[in-house]
């Protein structure tokens, strides 16, 4: 950690936000000692998986500080020089607004369009410039703390993922695909589903064919169980849509396709179980048994928990009104029931203990995210990619049939699956408390990726495309020494109060959007927040020919994970961005032509940035940028004949600079900068008197865990 203490961290993490402390007893619960038998990932005996609805990461954390959210030092280009907040929607420019729940329903905010086509069509490739035009402008609201206190609060006490991304430009039913089986069917099928179908009870001569992980850990006796209360389940557990698990809910006394007011789905059982091992995935796992139906429902996995009979993998389903889908659902109901299921895991010290849950959110509805997803690159017009890659990405483009029996699933058009936009992933366990964020890419598949690396269990269903770019989660916990972090206390609530604040917010109206001059873009509070070391060691190189009339760039990944490069020509916006995949260890190259000009902007993970720009019409200076530990080397050749002039500017971080250096002719120039103070965030912009810039910025990775970006937000 650098100079700023993980104390002072914490402290500031709790700036702005009023907390109310647990009852004593689960107060004392999360604050109980990791298991730390091995000081590894097999001190997990326990991944509870909760998957909610349709949630955006700017939407819900967009104003957290710390985090990559409104105050985003490095977004991407829009035409006009708007930013990517000034989208363009109906008939006028819609910036992000607060769904303030004093002025309107906030809680039961309308649903936006989120399917294949509207996704598509919002999202541009990346273009991103008229999100509201497709998704209405309600996509543009955002909460603050005020409207999410329980999910504040989990963010400041455990680990937020700011990098996480759902898996499919989709909606429900693909995504939850991905998270279930790692594909929505070319790597486990060749077949693509991309919009929501079979996604209940139905005929077991149709549906899904592909083997599932939940399969996978049967076959490896790794015990697991999907909880879901039926009818109740919204439709959110795909493995309803698969001949075998619709098959097992026939063979478990089930109508094949019962009616819609059907109700009386045969409880699951240990003797069942023995008879039909499938059915515990979609089976009615959690029947209400008495008292208050939703109450009961928890109490069956509360009764698991405390009876020894906690799976080694549970999901969780969660119904309707506490899924927090916008429509049935609200943040505050689906708050009261993350808490619940966090409280029965808790209150059993020695089961939490082992125990991660892992809280994500299925895919954004069609609420808006500023950061480019991390896809694979896509078809132009003509037919060409727009980017390269250096591993294969064929699965990952729509050129895939519908399963057999399909009857709502699209053309094939060519557009990429995903990744699609970021949502948020909530990681809570003993190893990973103290309010960190972590930024690392992560998609659906990454959870898959991390109980393979704790089970041993492969899925072969993920690609070799997604397995480069998403990370396995394992970056987000300290194993080795975990119970050394302290533990703010939680704002908590009740069932009760979380209905009465929905039905109130229903007697109003809709919160409603601000007047165009009435408008101002969002932004968070500047706060270093504790942040966790990531497996990236990236560099980007430019040289350009003069002769040739032509720019190239090298992509070089020294680090340990893949990486996506966005590049965005700033001369020509309307063209679809190119994204580069440069495995860990790879380089990638490419070139564009240009008659005189070139004017390049470059994002990659974490706030890694690189501008380029240039005229060609002499040679120009090359920049070369190496990592020496927590130090930056900025190497500058002057490739010319005659002596050069280049200008560092001021860095933000130090406050250090400029600086103005001649090279002579053919010389060559190198100077270190610590970045040190700033926990390895730099940014360093470089001029010539001919028009010639480069600027560099990001954070160096060292091993050592570090901050967030100190510079992001506004000093209150």
């Amino acid at each position: 950690m650098p100079t700023l203490t993980r104390r002072r961290l914490l402290q500031a993490a709790a700036i702005g936000s009023t907390f109310t402390l647990l009852p004593d007893s689960i107060r004392q619960a999360l604050a109980i000692p990791a298991n730390n038998r091995t000081g590894t990932i097999k001190d997990v005996e326990h991944v509870v998986i909760l998957m909610q609805e349709n949630r955006s990461f700017d939407h819900y954390f967009g104003t957290l500080p710390g985090v990559r959210g409104f105050s985003d030092r490095f977004t991407i280009p829009l035409p006009g020089k708007h930013k990517v907040w000034e989208q363009q929607g109906v008939g006028r420019r819609v910036l992000p607004y607060h769904l303030d729940s004093s002025r309107g329903n906030a809680q039961r905010v309308n649903g936006t369009p989120h399917s294949w086509v509207d996704e598509h069509a919002a999202w541009g490739s990346g273009r991103m410039n008229a999100w509201p035009t497709f998704k209405t402008s309600t996509s543009m609201g955002y909460y603050r703390e005020q409207e999410l206190p329980f999910q504040f609060a989990l963010a400041n006490t455990f680990t937020l993922c700011d990098a996480y991304h759902c898996s499919v430009h989709a909606g429900t039913n693909p995504n939850r695909l991905f998270h279930w089986t790692g594909t929505n069917g070319p790597t486990g099928a060749n077949v693509a589903a991309v919009v929501n179908e079979w996604d209940g009870p139905g005929a077991v001569t149709v549906g899904y064919t592909w083997k599932t992980y939940p399969e996978r850990l049967e076959e490896a006796g790794v015990s697991w169980k999907v909880y879901q209360f039926l009818p109740d389940n919204f439709g959110d557990n795909p493995l309803a849509g698969f001949r075998q698990y619709r098959a097992a809910s026939v063979a478990a006394g089930n109508p094949a396709q019962p009616p819609k007011d059907f109700t009386a789905f045969v409880p699951y059982s240990d003797q069942l179980n023995a008879r039909v091992p499938l059915y515990k995935g979609n089976g009615n796992t959690l029947p209400a048994s008495g008292g208050s139906q939703l109450e009961a429902i928890i109490q069956g996995f509360r009764d698991d928990v405390h009876g020894g009979r906690l799976p080694q993998v549970s999901w969780i389903v969660a119904p309707a009104n506490y899924s927090e889908h916008p429509g049935p659902s609200s943040p505050v109901q689906g708050g009261w029931f993350t808490q619940e299921i966090l409280k029965a895991l808790t209150d059993n010290p020695q089961v939490w203990s082992k125990t991660v849950l892992l809280v994500n959110y299925d895919e954004n509805d069609g609420f808006f995210d500023h950061v480019p997803s991390p896809s694979a690159p896509s078809k132009r017009l003509d037919g060409s990619f727009a980017g390269k890659s250096t591993v294969k990405f064929d699965s990952e483009i729509f050129t895939h049939p519908a399963p057999p029996g399909s009857t709502q699933q699209p053309k094939p058009d060519g557009g990429v699956y995903g990744p699609g936009p970021r949502v948020p992933m909530l990681v809570l366990s003993p190893w990973s408390r103290g309010g960190w964020v972590n930024s690392q890419a992560f998609d659906h598949t990454s959870v898959l990726q991390f109980l393979e690396k704790r089970f041993g269990v492969r899925e072969p269903n993920i690609s070799a495309w997604r397995r480069a770019v998403c990370g396995d989660l394992t970056s987000a916990f300290n194993f080795v020494n975990p119970n050394t972090e302290t533990l703010p206390p939680l704002h908590t609530t009740t069932r009760q109060a979380a209905d009465l604040l929905r039905q109130r917010q229903e007697q109003l109206a809709q919160v409603a959007l601000p007047a165009v001059g009435r408008q101002q873009a969002p932004h968070q509070e500047r706060m270093a927040r504790p942040s966790r070391a990531l497996p990236y060691s990236l560099s980007v190189e430019a040289s350009a020919d003069r002769r040739a009339r032509s720019l190239t760039l090298d992509f070089i990944n020294r680090g340990e994970q893949g990486a996506v490069f966005h590049v965005y020509d700033r001369l020509r916006l309307e063209d679809i961005p190119r994204r580069y995949t440069v495995e860990a260890g790879k380089t990638l190259s490419d070139t564009w032509q240009t008659l005189s000009a070139y004017k390049l902007w470059l994002l990659g993970p974490n706030g890694f940035h690189r501008s380029f720009q240039g005229n060609l019409k002499r040679d120009e200076p090359e920049l070369l940028v190496s990592y020496r530990g927590d130090a930056l080397l900025l190497t500058l050749i002057n490739n010319g004949r005659r002596s050069t002039s280049v200008s560092i500017g001021r860095c933000p971080y130090t406050k250090q600079g400029p600086w103005l250096f001649d090279i002579p002719g053919g010389g060559t120039l190198q100077r270190t900068f610590s970045c040190q103070p700033s926990g390895g965030w730099y940014d360093f912009k470089l001029r010539d008197e001919h028009g010639w810039m480069r600027r560099v910025a990001g954070r160096i990775e060292t091993g050592e865990h570090s901050i967030s970006d100190p510079l992001m937000g506004k000093r209150l």
